[in-house]
């Protein structure tokens, strides 16, 4: 089943071919379903195939009223339990299950977190120049989508908008060591993106490739096991371009 964040709406829902969106869940102090932005929902882990944990950036029930408190309002509940585990967090988004800890993105703080649940805590484990926003791992490693701050009421007032100068953040994905904090790599957008909302890791990829829409390759080109292309009849191509293996157009 597919699960998503209905943030205007406040709720965690699915969906089917009869309905916009069915809802499944919401936070106990939203009282009604409307399209009112009411706590910002935003972020959902998933534990054996069903939600875990999710952010918002206020326990508030009015229209937008999360953006009164939106420098440390943010919070982190336990879906089954509908029950507030964490306040005080800064803009939260993207909590996350792995290495047998829960992770969190504090985007208001431009950080990685790890949160000690028993202790009702959370420690940092890096500080970036970016709104965190969108995160994976692998290994060691933690994929972190960064973004600029927008010049608007939205965020102003947050930390990262006081610790660091607008010609200081900056948008890509860097790449940290969860074991040492440390970053390791990065990939910056000198122009053109401003806004990461999403990161995943394309795991068992060797050769991704990226079309735009309307490229007429979209139409014309396949993925084909590897044992199968031996029984495709290929166009000769140049020896200085090589054809990708498993990849056929």
């Amino acid at each position: 089943m597919l699960w998503l964040v209905n943030t205007r709406f406040c709720c965690l829902c699915t969906l089917d071919h009869d309905h916009s969106f069915t809802p499944r869940w919401r936070p106990h102090f939203v009282s009604h379903l409307a399209p009112e932005d009411r706590c910002h929902l935003n972020g959902l882990a998933m534990m054996d195939g069903q939600p875990k944990y999710v952010t918002a950036l206020g326990e508030t029930n009015t229209a937008g009223g999360w953006r009164t408190n939106k420098a440390n309002g943010g919070i982190l509940m336990d879906v089954a339990q509908n029950e507030i585990l964490l306040r005080g967090l800064s803009m939260p988004h993207s909590p996350r299950l792995y290495a047998d800890r829960l992770w969190v993105l504090e985007s208001g703080e431009g950080s990685l977190a790890w949160v000690d649940l028993p202790q009702q805590r959370w420690h940092h484990v890096a500080k970036l120049p970016g709104f965190t926003r969108g995160i994976d791992f692998i290994g060691p490693l933690a994929f972190i989508g960064l973004s600029q701050v927008r010049e608007s009421a939205t965020f102003s007032g947050i930390p990262i908008a006081e610790r660091l100068k607008p010609e200081e953040r900056t948008c890509g994905v860097w790449v940290v060591n969860i074991q040492t904090g440390q970053t390791v790599g990065f990939l910056r957008f000198e122009e053109g993106v401003q806004e990461i909302f999403a990161v995943q890791v394309l795991r068992n990829t060797r050769f991704p490739e990226m079309l735009e829409f309307g490229d007429p390759r979209l139409s014309s080109s396949y993925v084909l096991p590897d044992e199968a292309l031996a029984d495709v009849a290929l166009a000769a191509t140049p020896a200085s371009q090589p054809e990708p293996s498993g990849y056929l157009s």
